[in-house]
């Protein structure tokens, strides 16, 4: 069956890949243009008709089905828990850091297609993004219930510990937008400005508390940002 598979792809590069994700995550891709698609950096991006080619359009719609999915597996896995704990856990799953483990301890950062001009810069959050946009992509090759039981059954209950991970207190943003909302205080993330462009780019994140400054970082995503300033703003305020 697998080798039968296999003769589907065109190319030997095609069934590397297509093997790699069968090792990984235990299925064949039926449709590996969308796999690859994933694995395309923007620094390395075209345009073909308006249309730009890179991960970042799968990234924005595998965001949305991982987060899902964790939700989901969340829900049935904690019946007893209320919705700031379901919230936590699931923001540490999801996380950038958490997703760029995760993407190092898969391998992914092999068939990631990137420029290497400013290798220097590392692309901090390339492989977070890759395995969101891998997420897209498998959800639009089958069907969310295909993608839930490959990400819950291949990813959460064997890469990621639970009860480590409930100990761990490194979702800042998370707990200062809790403790916001129960002290009824005002949170804002607020993009300040940027820096570099392109795949060089960075942006710089001003956290306000009733309109009043407190902690101000940058990072290469406005998501890994806002966490760096939610951090600085937590320490300050603890202070």
């Amino acid at each position: 069956m697998s080798i039968l598979t296999l003769l589907r792809y065109r190319n030997k590069s095609d069934r590397v890949l297509a093997r790699s994700i069968h090792n990984i995550f235990g299925f064949y891709p039926r449709n590996l243009e969308l796999y690859k698609l994933a694995f395309t950096h923007k620094s390395v991006s075209s345009k073909t008709a308006g249309y730009t080619i890179s991960n970042e359009r799968l990234e924005y719609l595998g965001d949305a089905v991982l987060s899902s999915i964790v939700a989901q597996f969340l829900f049935k896995k904690f019946p007893t828990k209320q919705e700031g704990f379901l919230t936590e856990m699931r923001s540490k799953i999801v996380s950038r850091s958490s997703l760029n483990k995760l993407s190092l301890k898969f391998g992914l950062h092999d068939f990631i297609h990137y420029s290497k001009k400013n290798e220097h810069c590392k692309f901090r959050s390339m492989g977070g993004n890759a395995f969101e946009a891998f997420t897209g992509a498998l959800f639009l090759d089958f069907d969310y219930d295909f993608a839930y039981k490959i990400i819950v059954d291949r990813v959460i209950k064997l890469h990621i510990d639970l009860n480590e991970l409930e100990k761990s207190e490194n979702n800042y943003k998370s707990r200062l937008l809790e403790w916001a909302q129960k002290e009824k205080h005002l949170v804002n993330f607020k993009q300040i400005g940027s820096k570099g462009a392109g795949f060089d780019k960075h942006y710089v994140i001003q956290v306000l508390i009733d309109d009043k400054e407190y902690g101000k970082a940058t990072d290469y995503s406005i998501k890994g940002a806002e966490q760096l300033a939610a951090e600085k703003t937590w320490l300050m305020m603890n202070e």
